[in-house]
């Protein structure tokens, strides 16, 4: 199939979720790169704010307030760019949310509202976008989560909505396909994320919500969305991460599993009170912010990612770490008796390589013992 994407330059783009978070970054990018934006959430306010920011720096940017959840309203966001531009090139689903909670606590009303967004919203996009583009060519790009192929305990489903969006995505891409629809349609599966996404999850705990680690720069997906808009890619995980925990899931589901139930539920709670326990769910809440509030290491790139997106730019970066981490093992070899050191050392950025599961597998373990 071939597609013919614009340059970012030239495109309009719809972001939904685009008052915080990953969707604000990419707006925030794609504006900065000359594309005009369509920016998309239920919190009027805080799009009114963010929309005479991007003006005001020279942007090119329009809002419409809407509920990605109601089919109606998911409407209106195409009327919006039609009217104001003539049509959009790219549409990007990334309004999401989540709740903190056991499967067994959490109510079926609030299950379903998280459906409602997480899902349903990314279907009625996508159908809709779909629709426009056939004819013309374009790109749909569905934000999912490394928890769309790795289940986890206290958000099981968030969890079980964004397996169920990879599903979509991939039939959705295939049909297009068949048609030999021009149009490129990319599931993004960033890992943890340093956004306002904790703060805005309902929250059954009783704690503060967190993030378990490794968590990743809001920039570094916005940099993988608006790559995407310009290059078809089927699937784009964001954060060596990810990768790793989709590798091991795939190899070793049952130890995965085993080590999920002893640590995974701790890994996303701080031991304090929340701050709102109802969160976005059903109601708009704090919007405006790029970042969250994580309190731990949060890494600035992705040489994974980047890897990837750009193999011949990167590949000298990437071969010249994978030196100096040989290196450092070799020493650290010496060192302990052929036992790797920990927490040996400080401040080194995640780096995985392209190759088997079992090379990404081991070069990460390595990263993340010399971090």
């Amino acid at each position: 199939m071939k597609y013919s994407l614009k340059p970012i330059q030239e495109q309009v783009i719809v972001i939904t979720g685009a008052s915080s978070g990953i969707g604000l970054a990419t707006a925030q990018a794609a504006a900065k790169k000359g594309a005009t934006v369509i920016l998309v959430s239920r919190n009027r306010e805080a799009l009114l704010d963010i929309e005479q920011q991007i003006r005001n720096e020279g942007g090119k940017a329009y809002h419409c307030v809407a509920d990605v959840g109601r089919k109606e309203e998911v409407q209106w966001i195409a009327d919006v760019a039609i009217k104001e531009c003539g049509g959009f090139d790219t549409w990007v689903n990334n309004a999401g949310l989540s709740v903190y909670g056991r499967i067994d606590e959490v109510s079926d009303e609030d299950n379903r509202r998280l459906f409602d967004t997480n899902f349903w919203g990314i279907v009625y996009g996508s159908q809709l976008a779909a629709k426009h583009l056939r004819e013309k060519g374009g790109a749909i790009i569905n934000v999912g989560s490394e928890v769309s192929d790795v289940a986890v305990p206290l958000q099981g489903m968030y969890a079980a909505s964004k397996h169920a969006v990879k599903g979509f995505t991939d039939a959705l891409r295939i049909e297009l396909m068949e048609d030999k629809a021009p149009v490129s349609v990319t599931l993004i599966k960033p890992a943890g994320i340093d956004t306002p996404f904790p703060e805005h999850a309902k929250n059954y705990t009783g704690k503060a919500q967190t993030l378990p680690a490794p968590v990743y720069k809001p920039e570094e997906v916005a940099n993988a969305i608006l790559h995407a808009a310009e290059h078809p890619y089927r699937d784009i995980m964001v954060g060596g991460g990810a990768k790793v925990m989709s590798a091991l899931n795939k190899r070793f589901p049952a130890a995965m599993d085993w080590v999920s139930s002893k640590i995974m539920t701790q890994e996303q709670l701080r031991d304090e009170p929340p701050v709102n326990s109802e969160g976005s769910l059903h109601r708009p809440s704090s919007d405006g912010n790029v970042r969250g509030n994580y309190q731990g290491y949060v890494m600035k790139t992705s040489l994974y990612t980047r890897a990837k997106l750009n193999p011949v730019a990167t590949g000298a970066i990437v071969f010249g770490v994978g030196a100096a981490i040989a290196a450092l093992v070799n020493t650290s070899k010496k060192n302990s008796g052929g036992k790797f050191g920990t927490n040996r050392y400080q401040g080194l950025d995640e780096t995985t390589g392209e190759g088997d599961q079992d090379l990404i597998i081991q070069r990460t373990v390595i990263i993340s013992d010399l971090e």
